[in-house]
C-alpha cells in the first residue's frame, strides 16, 4: 500500500532538479523521459536485482566513475549489485552477430539467474548497446537515437559530459530516496 505523505517520483524529481538551481535546468523540461525509465530501474534495484553496466568506448571513464562511486566507503545506504560487462566477458568487445551475442546473454542469465538488467550509456548505433536493446527491462542513457526505454541525449553537446555526471548525480539521489522509502519510484 503505497504511503500518501510521500510524492511521486515525477514530483520529487522535479523538486530534486529545482534544488540544484540553474544548473540542472535543461533537464526540466525532460524530466518526464528521465522519470519514466528512471523509476522501472529503481524498481529493479530495489527488487535485488544486479545491474551490469556498459558504456560505449568514450564514456569509459563514465563507467569507472559510476563503479567507484555507487557504493563508496561514504555512503550511507546498502551497496547494490553493479558489474560492468566487461568483468564478466572481457571479450565483450569482440562480440558481434546474434549468435555470439545469444551466448554472452545466455552466460550471463544462468551465472545471475535472470535477476540482472543492462544499463548501458553511448551511442545508439555503438555495437557494444546489442546485447543491452535485446532485453525489455534494460536501462538506457542513450544517444542520437530514440529507443524504449531510453533517456536520449545529443552526442555532439559541447556540455554532454557534464550532463552525464549531473544524471548520475540525480540517479544517486533518487536510489537514495527510493531506499529510503521517501519516494515510491512505482508512483
Amino acid at each position: 500500500m503505497p504511503d500518501f505523505d510521500q510524492p511521486d517520483f515525477a514530483q520529487w524529481s522535479l523538486d530534486a532538479i529545482r534544488e540544484e538551481g540553474g544548473s540542472l535546468s535543461w533537464l526540466e523540461e525532460l524530466r518526464f523521459n528521465w522519470t519514466t525509465t528512471t523509476a522501472h530501474a529503481l524498481e529493479q534495484i530495489l527488487s535485488g536485482k544486479t545491474i551490469i553496466l556498459i558504456t560505449d568506448e568514450k564514456r569509459k571513464w563514465l563507467e569507472n566513475y559510476i563503479l567507484t562511486n555507487i557504493n563508496g566507503i561514504s555512503m550511507e545506504r546498502p551497496p547494490i549489485a553493479v558489474i560492468s560487462i566487461d568483468s564478466i566477458y572481457p571479450h565483450y568487445n569482440n562480440v558481434s552477430g546474434g549468435e555470439m551475442i545469444d551466448m554472452v546473454d545466455d552466460m550471463i542469465a544462468q551465472s545471475y539467474k535472470n535477476d540482472y538488467f543492462f544499463w548501458y550509456i553511448g551511442k545508439g548505433e555503438d555495437k557494444r548497446s546489442d546485447i543491452a536493446k535485446r532485453q525489455d527491462n534494460s536501462y538506457f542513457w542513450i544517444f542520437d537515437e530514440d529507443f524504449n526505454n531510453a533517456f536520449t541525449l545529443k552526442s555532439y553537446d559541447n556540455l554532454l559530459d557534464i550532463k552525464l555526471l549531473q544524471l548520475y548525480k540525480l540517479f544517486n539521489a533518487s536510489l537514495n530516496a527510493t531506499m529510503f522509502g521517501e519516494v515510491d519510484a512505482s508512483s
